[in-house]
């Protein structure tokens, strides 16, 4: 879910813009106190905070300044790409090496990274044990629980939270004709991508994510593979991964794609398909319903033009992920108070309405709080995707997002830590199919042997 300088020129988000001038560009150190040191945040008045570089988080820097002026402490933020950052976060925390309070981690990290010793738990923080307003009632239970280690406490806290649907412009489908049900099957999406494609001059039926990476392709494509009765693993740790279904999935996104996809599709990830759908050079869009807020901003090109429904289906009643970027601490910090205070305001009610007053309430980071939902200002001006974003948060289920059983949790991820590996390495051969480089077969007869490496590790365990 990258943030590129084309993104930037094209959407003119007005938070995003004033927050990348904060930024000393992607995979350098930025925001308010310069660039992040080591030693755990540096002063004691301050902290380190690696933080991917997706539209919402851009804009924190831009407000940064409150949270300064309220607590006394500096935030120094390094903001990396989304590949970037999770790979220095696996080996910051792994190597606990310290230069780094708090990252951006999501709910596929946070459990295993908690097992593993690496993580603070909000529940042994005093400032957490003390805090009155943060309000942890009103985080989505869902949310909660993902965030938690197998020892029950909590481990991270949630900036945004968000699922997937279908997004696509309402005026292109009543000019070729196409309705669509809340929840539409994917050879509905397919039928309408063809007729969408054209409709206007240099505009695509549909931008589905080819770029390379277990967060990136595979984020959309194995929530097809879910619906499609396919699966990485059965519940007895053999890999799928060249089964039929799996492949029937791969096949209908990389063939829809190439067919009446984004132009660059092998490369084009969350920030390229913003892109695309921002210029109104694709029709629909399939990915995380965070992407509404950009769709929606005050200066989004395609505000008031869009329409949102439920993840496309075909043999499961839903198809949603469910994600949440969260901040967690390292535990080797030393300043875990801190780190809780500056976690409090950037996933609290009160950022959310600062954000709301001054950036426009439909780029709030939500999809997190029950009151977000209940806040008359943000459904007024979230009015198009509120709803359904709440509704595809509320029916993902990560234990049981197929038609078989799971040997662990997961709807579009596989929660081991050896995922982020064969996974991404299998993408790279799913971006060359839609690359016309190789082989559907070719593609996942080699990922069943990484899978099924992977896999072997957890027989009987």
């Amino acid at each position: 879910m990258r943030v590129t300088s084309k993104v930037l020129a094209a959407v003119g988000l007005s938070t995003v813009l004033a927050a990348t001038a904060a930024c000393s560009g992607a995979g350098g150190a930025g925001g308010v106190g310069g660039g992040g040191g080591g030693g755990g945040g540096g002063a004691d008045n301050s902290i380190n905070v690696l933080m991917v570089n997706n539209p919402q988080m851009l804009a924190l820097q831009k407000h940064i300044g409150e949270f300064t002026k309220e607590s006394g402490i500096t935030v120094n933020f390094t903001v990396k790409p989304e590949n970037d950052m999770r790979n220095q976060a696996q080996q910051e925390f792994a190597n606990q090496s310290g230069q780094f309070d708090v990252a951006t981690l999501s709910n596929f990290e946070i459990p295993f990274y908690s097992k593993n010793g690496w993580l603070t738990s909000m529940d042994d923080i005093g400032a957490y044990k003390s805090d009155t307003a943060f309000n942890q009632a009103d985080i989505f239970p869902s949310m909660t629980n993902s965030l938690k280690g197998p020892d029950g406490k909590l481990y991270g806290e949630p900036f945004y939270g968000e699922s997937s649907f279908l997004m696509y412009r309402k005026d292109i489908a009543d000019k070729v004709g196409v309705k669509f049900n809340e929840t539409p099957t994917w050879d509905e999406v397919a039928a309408a991508a063809a007729k969408m494609d054209g409709a206007e001059s240099g505009m695509k039926g549909i931008c589905l994510r080819g770029l390379p990476g277990w967060g990136e392709v595979f984020a959309p494509l194995t929530t097809v593979v879910n619906t499609y009765g396919g699966t990485w693993f059965d519940k007895d740790w053999n890999a799928q991964v060249n089964a039929q279904p799996f492949k029937d999935a791969t096949t209908f996104y990389t063939n829809l794609v190439k067919e009446h996809g984004e132009a660059g599709a092998a490369q084009a990830g969350f920030a390229e398909c913003l892109t695309a759908t921002t210029q109104s050079k694709v029709a629909m869009w399939y990915d995380a319903t965070s992407a509404a807020g950009s769709l929606e901003a005050p200066d989004s090109p395609v505000k008031g033009k869009m329409a949102y429904v439920q993840a496309p289906v075909k043999e499961t009643k839903s198809s949603g992920w469910l994600y949440a970027w969260s901040w967690a601490i390292e535990k080797k910090s030393q300043k875990a108070d801190n780190a809780w205070k500056f976690i409090s305001w950037a996933s609290s009610q009160k950022y959310e309405e600062l954000v709301g007053a001054q950036d426009g309430w439909a780029t709030v980071p939500a999809g997190k709080r029950e009151s977000t939902y209940k806040n008359a200002d943000y459904v007024k001006a979230a009015s198009a995707f509120a709803e359904p974003t709440r509704k595809a948060i509320e029916s993902a289920d990560p234990t049981n997002p197929g038609v078989q059983p799971r040997p662990t949790v997961g709807i579009q991820f596989v929660d081991i830590p050896e995922f982020t590996d064969f996974a991404t390495k299998i993408s790279q051969d799913v971006s060359g199919v839609i690359a016309g480089k190789t082989s559907v077969d070719d593609a996942l007869n080699n990922g069943q042997k990484l899978a099924q490496a992977a896999g072997d590790k957890y027989k009987g365990k």
